[in-house]
C-alpha cells in the first residue's frame, strides 16, 4: 500500500473494494481474538474474493503499541466470549516512550467513511471494539451533524489532496464526547484501491505535549545560561546559543564533538571528568566553579550535570548548564580578599599587643606578611627605637643610622642572605626612595627595574641580590609614631606573582601604622626599664665585703622583659667585734618608684646597723619610718624584710624577719671532713627551713618583731633570698622553698657554684620577678685568729688585774707597743662597769687586722659620752677612749650591753689630720 498527497488522481470510486492480494497485505499480524476461520469452499491462506460494494471491505489488522500506565484513556470492554491478551505476550509490555505519553489510534477507512480496520489502540482510546466497528461508518460515532459535516468534508478533501489535519470529536461507547487530534492520509494499495488511514490523538495530550516542546523551546533558546545535551557517548547532540557564544563556536559546529573537541585541552580534561562521573553514577553535580577556558569569554563558570533517562529508564546521556559566575566570583574574591587582609591585621595585632621588644616586634612584622602578602619584606628601625633612646628631634639624612631587625622570605639562599642580613646597617642615598619616605613620610610603589634601582643607592649589593631573586615590584612604607618617621617597612615580589597595587600599598600602610605604635611602646618602655636598671644597680652594693669567719656568694636577676625592675635587695654589713650582718629585702611594687623605695630602705638599713642595734630592735625603728620612705604621700610603704648577725668568736646566729621567706640552713654532716675556708667545696649536709615568727611587713605593724639566737656549727650554709626565686603561679611557696633545700643539700664544687645551681632549678612558670640570692658558709673565725676572753667580779680589784691580764696577753702575743693604750682604755671601761654594775663583768681580746677589745656587762643602758669641766674629777673616760681608739662603740647583747674599741696594729696607724 502506497501513500499519495496529490488528491484522488489515482482513487477509485468509494465503495469499490479492492482485491484480495490487497485486503491480504493489510492484514499485519494475528488479532486479538482468535482468528476467524475461513468460509466453506476456501481453503486457508487463499485469498478471498473482493466484496461487493454494498458490503463493509474485510477487516484490517494494525499492531499498536500499548499505552503506558497514566495516559488518559478507555481500555476497550472485552468482546462477549473472548479471550484477553496473554500476559508475557505483545500486548503486555511496559516499555514507555513519547507514543506512550500521547497515545495514537489508527483506523482505516474506506473511500465512503467505512471502517475497515479498527486498532487496539483506538478500542482503548474510545471504547468501541473492532467486531462493532469494522463495516460501519464513521459517521455513527460523531455526536452532532455539525461534526459529520467536517468529517466527510474532511474525507473529501483528503481524496483530492492526499492529508489532512485538525480538530475532530467523537462519541465513545457510553456516549461522551471525546476531544480528538486527527490526521488523515489517503493509501493505495497494489491494485490502485484507495483507502484512508486515519490517525487520532487525545486533544488534551497533545496539548500538553505542545506546551512542554514550547517551554523547552523558549527555555532552550532564550534562557540566559548555556544549554548542552550530550549523548551516551558525551558527544553534543544540542546546544543553546549562549553556550556557543560562551566556547566561541556556532551552535551547530557543536554537533556530534566532544567537550574536549570544543575546548581546550587543559580545560575540557576536567569538565570531562565530571560528565563521565555523572553519566556513571547518575548523581548529579551542582554549581562547580571553574575557570573559563580562554575562549570567546573569559572569566569563571558555574557547571551543573545530571543523568537523563527516559520513561523505561534507560540513560539517554546528560544534560548540563552553564552559567557565567564571573562577577559574583569577583565579588566573593573581593570580599574574601578583604577578610583575609583584616584577618591578618588582627593576627598580629594579637601577636605584637603584649610584646615590649622593638627586635621581636619588628620581626613579627616581617614574618606577619610572608607569604600572604610579600615574598620577602624587611623592617628597618633607627637605632634609637632598638636601644631605647630618645627620637632625633631633626630630620633625618644619609647620616641617620638605621639597623635591619626584622627580615623574612619564602626561600633560602646566598642572595637572599645578602638582602635581608638581619641586624645589618643600612645605608642610603638622601635622593633614593629609602631618603624620600624617611624625610617626608610618603609610602611609594617601585615597580621596573629603574625604579628598584632607586631603593638605596647606586651599585648597592642588596639590591643586586633582589635583581637575581626576580623582585618586580616593591612597596617602600613608613613606621610612623607620634607623627614621626621611626623605621621603614619594605616589602617585596618576585617571578610569576602580580606586582602590587594602589589597594595593596594602602593595607600595607595601615598594617605600619599599627606596628608603629607598637614599636615606640617598646622604645618608651625600654628606655624606661633602662633607667629603672641603671637606678636599680646603683642602689645595691657595689662591693660585698668578705667579712672574718664569713664566706658569701650572691646573684641578683632582674625581673624579664615582660614587666619592669622591682624592689628586690640585699646587703652584707660588717660589724664591730668580726660580727657581720647579712640582710635580703623586697619592696612591693615595680617600677622607678620601688627602685627608688629600695634605695631608701637599704640606706636606713646600713645607717640603723652601725648603732649595732639587735635584729628585732633594728627592724621596729626601720618600720618606724616607714611614712618617711613610701614612695609618696598616698602611698604607704609595703616591704619585708630579714636580718641576721652572726658572730663567729662565739658561733651564734641571731635572726629576725618581717613577713620575708624564711632563711634555710644547710648544716654539715657529722661524717664530714674539716669545714674548709674560704673559696673551697660545699660538703652538702642536712638542710632545713629556719622556723621563725614571722612579723608583720615593715609598713603594716601590729605585729611585735622578735629575734630567734641559734647556735651554729662550724661551715654551715646560710641562704636568705626573695619570693621571686622560690614562687610560682600554679604551686605553693613549700614546694619551692623545698627545690631550694634539695639543691642545697647536694655537694657543690664552691659557693658560687651552689648559686649557680640555685638559679638553674628556676622554673619557667614562675612570676616575673626579681631575684635576690644571698649565700654564706659561716664559721668561726679565722685559723690562728688570737683571742681571749676573761669574766671578772664587779670589784674594785678587776680594774688592776683587767690591766695585768691585758698586759701579759698583748706580750704573749707580741704586740707589746699596743699595751699602754689598751691598759689605759680598759681600765677606764671595766672601771664604768664596776661602778654601775654589780654583776660579774666580761673582758674578751680578739687580735686580727685590728686589735678589738670588748668589755661587756649585765646593764643595759648604754654608756653616754659627756664633756667633764676641768675642775671635774671624772667624766673622761670616755673621751679617753673616743681620742685614742680607732672607732669604739655599744651594742646590746643578751640582758646587758658590750662596749668595744679598736686599736690599728703597729705600723696600720692612720695618718694624723
Amino acid at each position: 500500500m502506497s501513500s499519495t498527497g496529490n488528491g484522488g488522481g489515482g482513487a477509485r470510486r468509494a465503495g469499490s473494494g479492492g482485491s484480495a492480494a490487497a485486503r491480504a497485505r493489510l492484514r499485519r499480524g494475528p488479532r486479538p481474538a482468535q482468528p476467524p476461520q475461513p468460509p466453506a469452499g476456501r481453503r486457508r491462506g487463499e485469498a478471498p474474493d473482493a466484496p461487493p460494494p454494498d458490503q463493509a471491505a474485510p477487516p484490517l489488522v494494525v499492531v499498536d503499541a500499548v499505552p503506558p500506565v497514566g495516559i488518559r484513556s478507555r481500555p476497550g470492554r472485552p468482546f462477549p466470549g473472548g479471550p484477553g491478551p496473554e500476559p508475557g505476550g505483545p500486548g503486555d509490555h511496559n516499555e514507555g516512550n513519547l507514543l506512550d505519553v500521547v497515545k495514537v489510534a489508527i483506523a482505516i477507512l474506506d473511500t465512503a467513511g467505512r471502517v475497515v480496520l479498527w486498532s487496539p489502540a483506538a478500542e482503548e482510546l474510545l471504547g468501541w471494539p473492532s467486531e462493532l466497528l469494522v463495516g460501519r461508518r464513521i459517521d455513527e460515532l460523531i455526536p452532532d451533524e455539525e461534526q459529520v459535516g467536517r468529517i466527510r468534508a474532511a474525507i473529501q478533501d483528503t481524496l483530492r489532496h492526499g492529508r489532512w489535519a485538525g480538530p475532530a470529536e467523537l462519541r465513545d461507547r457510553d456516549g461522551a464526547p471525546v476531544a480528538l487530534d486527527a490526521r488523515i492520509s489517503l493509501l493505495v494499495d497494489g491494485d490502485g484501491t484507495p483507502f484512508l488511514q486515519v490517525n487520532l490523538a487525545e486533544a488534551g495530550a497533545v496539548r500538553a505535549v505542545e506546551r512542554d516542546l514550547a517551554v523547552r523551546d523558549a527555555l532552550f533558546e532564550q534562557s540566559p545560561l548555556g544549554i548542552a545535551i550530550l549523548d551516551t557517548d558525551l558527544r553534543y547532540t544540542a546546544v543553546n546559543q549562549t553556550l556557543a557564544e560562551m566556547n566561541g563556536m556556532a551552535t551547530e559546529d557543536h554537533v556530534g564533538l566532544t567537550t574536549g573537541e570544543t575546548l581546550p585541552e587543559r580545560a575540557a580534561d576536567e569538565i570531562t571528568a565530571i560528565q563521565r562521573q555523572v553519566l556513571a553514577t547518575g548523581e548529579p553535580v551542582i554549581d562547580v566553579t571553574l575557570a573559563s577556558p580562554v575562549t570567546a569569554r573569559s572569566g569563571y563558570r558555574s557547571i551543573s550535570y545530571s543523568r537523563m533517562t527516559d520513561r523505561a529508564g534507560r540513560v539517554l546521556g546528560i544534560s548540563g548548564t552553564v552559567m557565567d559566575v564571573t562577577e559574583r566570583y569577583r565579588a566573593v574574591a573581593k570580599v574574601e580578599h578583604a577578610r583575609r587582609r583584616l584577618s591578618l591585621l588582627n593576627e598580629f595585632g594579637s601577636r605584637v599587643g603584649d610584646l615590649l621588644d622593638a627586635s621581636r616586634i619588628a620581626q613579627e612584622l616581617a614574618g606577619a606578611v610572608v607569604p600572604r602578602l610579600t615574598d620577602h619584606s624587611a623592617v628597618i628601625l633607627l637605632q634609637a627605637v632598638a636601644h631605647g633612646d630618645d627620637l632625633p628631634r631633626h630630620g633625618h639624612d644619609r647620616r641617620t643610622s638605621l639597623l635591619q631587625l626584622g627580615t623574612a622570605s619564602v626561600q633560602d639562599g646566598p642572595e637572599v642572605e645578602v638582602m635581608l642580613r638581619r641586624g645589618a646597617r643600612i645605608t642610603f642615598a638622601e635622593d633614593s626612595a629609602c631618603g624620600r619616605v624617611l624625610r617626608t613620610g610618603v609610602p611609594e610603589l617601585l615597580s621596573g627595574a629603574d625604579q628598584l634601582d632607586d631603593v638605596t643607592y647606586p651599585g648597592d649589593p642588596k639590591m643586586q641580590a633582589a635583581h637575581d631573586l626576580g623582585v618586580h615590584s616593591m612597596l617602600v612604607v613608613p613606621l610612623r609614631a607620634r607623627g614621626i618617621v621611626i623605621g621603614l617597612l619594605l616589602v617585596s615580589r618576585a617571578g610569576y606573582r602580580e606586582g602590587f597595587d594602589r589597594d595593596d600599598l594602602a593595607f600595607t600602610v595601615e598594617l605600619a601604622d599599627r606596628a608603629g605604635s607598637s614599636l615606640d611602646n617598646a622604645r618608651l618602655y625600654a628606655r624606661e626599664r633602662t633607667a629603672a636598671l641603671t637606678l636599680q644597680r646603683t642602689l645595691l652594693p657595689q662591693q660585698v665585703p668578705q667579712p672574718t669567719g664569713v664566706e658569701v656568694a650572691y646573684r641578683y636577676v632582674p625581673g624579664s622583659s615582660g614587666t619592669e625592675v622591682g624592689g628586690d635587695w640585699f646587703d652584707v654589713i660588717p660589724l664591730p667585734g668580726d660580727r657581720t650582718a647579712l640582710v635580703v629585702g623586697d619592696v612591693m611594687g615595680h617600677g622607678l618608684r620601688a627602685a627608688a623605695t629600695m634605695g631608701r630602705l637599704r640606706t636606713a638599713v646600713r645607717v640603723l646597723a652601725a648603732l649595732d642595734l639587735p635584729p628585732d630592735v633594728l627592724l621596729r625603728h626601720v618600720h618606724e619610718l616607714a611614712d618617711d620612705l613610701a614612695q609618696g604621700p598616698d602611698e604607704a610603704l609595703l616591704a619585708t624584710c630579714v636580718y641576721a648577725v652572726f658572730d663567729p668568736a662565739t658561733a651564734r646566729l641571731t635572726v629576725a624577719k618581717a613577713g620575708h621567706i624564711p632563711p634555710v640552713l644547710i648544716v654539715p654532716g657529722e661524717g664530714a671532713e674539716e669545714p674548709t675556708r674560704n673559696g673551697g667545696p660545699l660538703p652538702g649536709g642536712a638542710g632545713r627551713i629556719l622556723d621563725l615568727p614571722s612579723g608583720a611587713p615593715l609598713g603594716v605593724g601590729g605585729v611585735p618583731f622578735e629575734a630567734v639566737e641559734l647556735k651554729i656549727p662550724e661551715g654551715s650554709l646560710l641562704a636568705l633570698c626573695t619570693d621571686g626565686l622560690v614562687e610560682s603561679r600554679d604551686k605553693d611557696l613549700d614546694v619551692g622553698l623545698g627545690r631550694l633545700v634539695t639543691v642545697l643539700q647536694q655537694p657543690h664544687a664552691s659557693i658560687q657554684a651552689a648559686c649557680e645551681a640555685v638559679l638553674d632549678t628556676m622554673e619557667q612558670g614562675r612570676e616575673p620577678d626579681d631575684v635576690a640570692l644571698l649565700l654564706a658558709r659561716l664559721g668561726h673565725g679565722q685559723a690562728g685568729t688570737p683571742t681571749a676572753g676573761w669574766t671578772l667580779p664587779a670589784e674594785p680589784t678587776a680594774v688592776s688585774r683587767a690591766r695585768r691580764l691585758v698586759r701579759a696577753t698583748l706580750a704573749e702575743w707580741g704586740v707589746e707597743a699596743l699595751t699602754d693604750t689598751a691598759e689605759l682604755l680598759v681600765s677606764e671601761l671595766v672601771t664604768n662597769s664596776v661602778r654601775y654594775a654589780s654583776a660579774p663583768i666580761g673582758v674578751r681580746l680578739t687580735l686580727g687586722e685590728t686589735l678589738v677589745v670588748e668589755i661587756s656587762d649585765p646593764l643595759p643602758d648604754p654608756p653616754r659620752e659627756r664633756h667633764a669641766a676641768e675642775a671635774d674629777e671624772g667624766g673622761r673616760g670616755l673621751e679617753l677612749v673616743r681620742r685614742l681608739a680607732l672607732r669604739w662603740g655599744a651594742r646590746a647583747e643578751g640582758m646587758g650591753k658590750v662596749v668595744w674599741f679598736e686599736q690599728p696594729l703597729p705600723g696600720n696607724e692612720p695618718d694624723e689630720p
